[in-house]
C-alpha cells in the first residue's frame, strides 16, 4: 500500500515535468509566477525561478491563499481528530488521531504567525473553503459526529485519507507556484507526514 501511495504522490509532482517537451530550450520545466493583484502571470524557467528566489523570497499570492485555505484545512482536520477519543472502538485509530491532531495544531499556529509577519489576515478572501480538496462535507461531519465504534473508525479513514489527499494536493501545487521559502518547507512537512498516515490508514481498513 506505501508503495501505491508513493506512486500517487510521484504522480502530483510529476505532472509539472511534461512542460520539459514544450519548451526544451528552457532548460527544464517552466514556472508560473502568479502576479500581484492587477498583475498578470509570469512564467519563468525552473532555473530562473530558483535564482529570483534565492534574491527575494516575498511571499506571493499562491503562497497567502496557501497559508489561509490550509488553516482552514487542517482545523477541520482537528474538528475530525477531536471525535476519536470518545467515538472509535480502535485504539489504535484513537492513537492515530493523536498524531494528526499533534502534528497540524502546530502547523496551523506556525502559518498563522507567517500570515502576521507579513501583514496578511487569516481570512481566505473570496474562497469557499468548503471546495478545497479533500474537504468533508457538513453532511459528512454531521454523519461522523453521530457514529460509534467501528462505523465512525472505517468513516474517520475514510474521510480522513480524502482529506489527506487534498492537503498534499494543495501542498504540492503551492510548491510549484508559491515564491517563499518557509511556505515551500512547510508544504513539504505536509506531503512528507501526510503520505505517511495515508499509507498508514489504508493498512487500518
Amino acid at each position: 500500500m506505501a508503495a501505491l501511495v508513493a506512486l500517487a504522490v510521484l504522480g502530483l509532482t510529476g505532472c509539472d515535468s511534461g512542460s520539459d517537451t514544450k519548451s526544451p530550450a528552457a532548460g527544464g520545466p517552466s514556472v508560473i509566477v502568479p502576479g500581484e493583484p492587477g498583475e498578470q502571470n509570469r512564467t519563468l524557467s525552473a532555473a530562473e525561478a530558483a535564482e529570483q528566489r534565492a534574491e527575494d523570497d516575498s511571499p506571493n499570492s499562491a503562497d497567502v491563499a496557501y497559508a489561509r485555505m490550509m488553516i482552514q484545512h487542517h482545523s477541520q482536520a482537528l474538528e475530525m481528530t477531536g471525535l476519536a477519543p470518545d467515538h472509535a472502538e480502535s485504539s489504535k485509530l484513537k492513537r492515530l488521531a493523536e498524531r494528526i491532531a499533534a502534528a497540524q495544531g502546530p502547523e496551523i499556529a506556525a502559518m498563522r504567525d507567517w500570515l502576521t509577519s507579513y501583514g496578511k489576515d487569516e481570512r481566505p478572501e473570496g474562497h469557499d473553503h468548503a471546495t478545497m480538496p479533500g474537504m468533508a462535507t457538513e453532511a459528512q461531519l454531521k454523519k461522523l459526529g453521530t457514529a460509534r465504534g467501528k462505523a465512525f473508525d472505517e468513516l474517520f479513514l475514510t474521510l480522513m485519507i480524502t482529506h489527506h489527499e487534498g492537503a498534499i494536493t494543495m501542498a504540492t501545487d503551492v510548491k510549484g507556484q508559491g515564491n517563499n521559502i518557509r511556505i515551500e518547507e512547510m508544504a513539504d512537512d505536509v506531503v512528507a507526514q501526510q503520505t505517511s498516515e495515508i499509507a498508514r490508514m489504508r493498512n487500518m481498513h
